[in-house]
């Protein structure tokens, strides 16, 4: 078993990566990463060319074989991990009919309400473990078929990115139950595509593609297993969403551990034996393997809030890092740290791109309060980190009512390399994280999946096992009590500015369409 080797693919919002693992092991054998563009304007576009992801896709994993060499052939499988909340239409051939539409795509906010008067919202809640939000696929077909209307009719398939890459990987037109529940059309009681969203939408089944088990999989074809360097046509595990892979992937897989993550967004996840809904709408349900389901939410400003704060403010400290060698976010953490918790009482709310749990806010935008003239460019600095963390505490409490006992909270992410943003977080929520001794959770995650699926591993549990921690963040008390006073701030100038989030995203929109 040793010897044996497995690649796990992480399709994410703005990059690729695969990594070879040896069976048994957490540290990478070979790595390789691509990026990709994302496109966005002030309408609420983020979309992305699906082509140039499945050609990005197909060059990482052909770098990883190549850097195996001869143990090549000890390749087991390939096993994906890919973004959430993606939605393609596609021709009966396969082609792309649209480009790709990401989680972080909006566009369908302006048909939110025409929608919640079809349906019984609450009931679909409940039905498909989705809030209703524009991030998901239903919104979004919804938005293709009001809109363009010639696309849509023309579309043979409704699918994401993990289908279209697994298509072209194999041969074979399916899905994950976990991208399926993560789409807002699927109903993870029954385990079959809602039938009253697909009233709604006007399509039949037929043009949703097939959903199979996270565990399923298919043989590559001979024509891809040659194009990736392979010497045999070994099996690809579909795998699951990229939140439930990064839990596995840190070995918060049972109930009672929670992840946090932080990379471009945010998370928080929780897994269950059966799918549980909130009776508030706060918190999502996704599917994991067939006995396991995730609970959570995610939040749509994580570090692309901290990267709005280093591009606006720091544009002399990123030259600087650059000819000294450093990386530009650990020189502007360093400044952080020398403010003291709470930024003199400048608090962020980093809505930059509207908001997802536990409000379901598409309109929300960022916000300042406190800001005096003693406050600079290490306070913003420092208050963005804190609002992240602030985001973090209100979906970890809302997650809390609906799970009770937190057992355990364990990080991942890119965030997990700051130490000062670490001591942030835990001072925020008040409770201790354990960095795990991984760095590749998503990557890893699909690697432990592929393992569990091809009978490598006995149970997915098995994941806690595999992983140490590496370094544990206790809560500071006296910065605690400051946060817990600030946090009560944030959510009182939150819910008072309903009507002014809602009047700004309205004008907005109407000056960029007006142009």
């Amino acid at each position: 078993m040793s010897n044996k080797i497995i690649i796990g693919i992480d399709i994410g919002t703005t990059g690729v990566r695969s990594v070879a693992y040896q069976s048994g092991q957490s540290n990478a054998h070979a790595i390789a990463t691509e990026e990709y563009p994302l496109f966005t304007d002030q309408t609420g576009v983020a979309e992305q060319d699906a082509n140039s992801i499945l050609l990005a896709t197909v060059a990482v994993i052909k770098r990883t074989v190549a850097q195996l060499g001869d143990e090549a052939k000890n390749v087991r499988g390939l096993a994906i991990s890919s973004v959430l909340h993606s939605f393609i239409a596609l021709s009966e051939e396969g082609s792309p009919l649209t480009r790709l539409m990401t989680w972080g795509d909006s566009r369908g906010q302006i048909y939110l309400d025409e929608v919640k008067a079809q349906i019984d919202v609450e009931a679909l809640y409940h039905r498909t473990g989705c809030p209703i939000h524009p991030m998901y696929s239903l919104l979004k077909i919804y938005w293709l078929k009001k809109t363009h209307p010639d696309a849509f009719s023309k579309s043979a398939w409704f699918g994401s990115i993990k289908d279209f890459v697994f298509h072209h990987l194999t041969g074979v037109r399916v899905v994950d139950r976990s991208i399926a529940s993560g789409s807002g059309c699927y109903n993870i009681q029954t385990l079959e595509w809602d039938k009253e969203i697909l009233s709604l939408l006007g399509i039949s089944e037929e043009r949703m593609v097939k959903v199979v088990s996270t565990t399923h999989y298919e043989n590559l074809t001979d024509a891809a297993a040659a194009r990736l360097g392979l010497p045999h046509a070994v099996p690809v595990v579909i795998g699951a969403g990229d939140g439930m892979m990064a839990n596995i992937g840190v070995g918060a897989i049972r109930p009672g551990q929670i992840n946090i993550t932080i990379g471009t967004s945010g998370a928080i996840r929780m897994a269950s034996k059966e799918p549980r809904t909130d009776a508030k709408r706060r918190t999502w349900c996704y599917n994991v393997t067939d006995d396991r389901w995730m609970l959570g939410g995610a939040i749509n400003n994580g570090g692309v809030s901290f990267r709005w704060a280093r591009d606006k403010f720091a544009e002399t400290e990123q030259r600087v890092a650059d000819k000294l060698g450093l990386n530009p976010y650990t020189l502007l953490t360093s400044y952080a740290e020398k403010v003291s918790a709470g930024s003199d009482g400048l608090i962020v709310l980093p809505f930059f791109t509207g908001e997802r749990a536990p409000y379901w806010n598409a309109n929300a935008r960022g916000t300042m309060i406190g800001l005096t003239l003693n406050h600079d460019k290490r306070h913003i600095i420092r208050a963005t980190l804190e609002g992240i963390c602030y985001r973090m505490r209100s979906v970890l409490e809302s997650l809390e009512d609906l799970t009770g006992t937190v057992e355990e909270i364990r990080v991942s992410g890119s965030f997990t390399h700051s130490p000062v943003w670490l001591q942030i977080l835990a001072d925020v929520i008040g409770r201790e994280i354990h960095v795990p001794d991984v760095d590749e959770g998503a990557a890893y995650g699909a690697a432990i999946m592929g393992l569990y699926a091809l009978g490598e591993l006995s149970s997915i549990d098995k994941a806690s096992d595999l992983i140490g921690i590496r370094k544990t963040y206790s809560p500071n008390g006296s910065n605690k009590f400051s946060y817990d006073r600030l946090y009560d701030i944030y959510l009182k100038t939150y819910w008072n500015l309903q009507e002014q989030f809602k009047d700004i995203a309205d004008f907005q929109r109407e000056k960029y369409h007006s142009i």
